[in-house]
């Protein structure tokens, strides 16, 4: 006997309908709550799936090999004019001819001279630049740099680079962060143009890769790492910290100031927390009689806990910045990770297509429940 025949036998005064809703109600609330459930779930899944897409690596430094210690490094000659100062050391290999010192000065450092420091100096400044040049992903960068504030990154341009005026390197309080420049051919500075270093940027984490010459204009305040395929030339007055390593030709200097940059560690700090409690005294009198009542005075040290390494030590650590290439405006960047904004979106196109497939299910339901109901009429 079907369900609808058996109610129909116990002859009920409700409505089919009622009679059938009654019977069919909870195998239908089951069926739709595991509805409800798989598709949350898959939701849920579809969810965390987009929000475990990989972040990109942040940009790792150009290893400079043994030429990190260099503040010159030339293939054909070295000419300096003036009362130039070098802190680092210099390195000539192929080229034979190294003049001007004096009067220029070498502060600090070594002068390596067609023999094998030089040579290893050389090669080790090509694989530099090779491992500069190869660098991706990267934000095409405007011809001239100068206005722009920049965050740490790989920043291109297909042919010359300039600067006129200031450019800002923002860290983002990451004492890592590293800027890596792309010239497809030279690279030039304008007159009393800066490199700003901020939020800790660091000169010795920052390299221009040049495809041909660079020239730093008179009285440039420049920073980082040059890189250049042929010729580097510092004009009158220009100071650099960082240092000028050129492949193939040579370098000419005139009164300028070059120092080899030195990268600053995270700082460490150690504090501790102290707490007293004064001493005070009660004097009360009854009857004649005296009592005193005193409270010692009690000093508690508080230690910070010890680490797996250091005990009693804090260390500070600065932020990283977000991985990929950065976001500065500049132009389009490739490789990128979803944004948060992205996968809210995502989130929001799932939910609507939850809400719309539940939808369905229910006039679906509705329908199929009419349709019994008016087959259970028919049969009574």
């Amino acid at each position: 006997m079907s369900a609808i025949s058996a109610i129909s036998a116990k002859g009920t005064s409700r409505s089919p309908r009622h009679a059938i809703e009654k019977t069919f109600g909870a195998a239908r609330r089951r069926r739709s709550l595991m509805g409800a459930l798989s598709l949350s779930a898959f939701g849920c899944l579809t969810l965390a799936a987009f929000a475990a897409q990989p972040v990109l690596a942040a940009t790792p430094t150009v290893d400079l090999g043994t030429a990190t210690s260099f503040a010159v490094v030339a293939g054909s000659a070295i000419t300096n004019t003036g009362s130039s100062v070098i802190s680092g050391d210099i390195g000539l290999s192929p080229g034979t001819s190294i003049t001007g010192f004096p009067p220029g000065v070498q502060s600090s450092g070594s002068t390596d001279l067609t023999n094998a420091v030089a040579l290893q100096a050389k090669n080790d400044t090509t694989a530099a630049y090779l491992d500069a040049a190869g660098r991706t992903p990267f934000t095409t960068a405007p011809s001239d740099l100068g206005g722009s504030t920049l965050t740490p990154g790989v920043y291109q341009s297909a042919t010359s680079m300039s600067l006129t005026g200031s450019v800002t390197l923002n860290g983002g309080g990451n004492a890592d962060a590293v800027f890596v420049f792309q010239a497809g051919s030279s690279l030039i500075t304008a007159s009393g143009s800066t490199v700003v270093l901020e939020n800790g940027a660091q000169a010795c984490n920052v390299f221009w890769q040049v495809g041909s010459s660079a020239t730093l204009g008179t009285t440039s305040n420049f920073s980082g790492t040059i890189l250049a395929l042929t010729s580097i030339t510092l004009n009158t007055g220009a100071s650099l910290q960082g240092r000028v390593l050129a492949r193939n030709g040579a370098v000419t200097l005139d009164a300028n100031t070059i120092a080899v940059p030195t990268c600053l560690a995270a700082t460490t700090s150690t504090t501790s927390t102290t707490s007293t409690t004064s001493t005070s005294s009660t004097t009360s009198t009854v009857a004649s009689k005296t009592t005193t009542t005193v409270h010692r005075s009690t000093t508690t040290t508080i230690k910070p806990k010890a680490s797996t390494k250091h005990a009693g030590t804090t260390t500070t650590v600065h932020p990283i910045i977000p991985r990929g290439a950065p976001k500065t405006g500049l132009g389009d960047s490739s490789g990128t990770g979803p944004t948060p904004r992205a996968i809210l979106g995502i989130g929001a196109l799932v939910l609507a297509a939850l809400a719309a497939t539940m939808s369905l299910r229910s006039r679906r339901r509705r329908s199929d429940l009419d349709r019994g109901v008016s087959r259970g009429r028919d049969g009574s």
